[in-house]
């Protein structure tokens, strides 16, 4: 797990990068503000979404429930 912890960004911004969406891009997609999506990618807040939004959230990032990280922000020495 020592892998995780030197892992240089946010789990949801590694999956939004790769869908080559911005902050903003992806706030507007889900009805939310890019201050909010930033906010999740730092750990500062939690998502907390709609089930449209949840869906539309999962189509987005192109992954399944499964795939979906755990944590949005950054982890933590005290993410064990």
């Amino acid at each position: 797990m020592e892998m995780f912890k030197k892992f240089e960004r946010s789990p949801l911004k590694t999956l939004r990068v790769k869908r080559f969406m911005t902050q903003k891009q992806l706030g507007k997609a889900l009805g939310v503000t890019e201050m909010t999506v930033s906010n999740w990618e730092s750990g500062r807040s939690v998502p907390k979404l709609t089930p449209v939004q949840f869906k539309k959230l999962l189509n987005i990032l192109q992954i399944t429930v499964d795939e979906l990280p755990d944590k949005f922000g950054f982890p933590s020495d005290t993410d064990g």
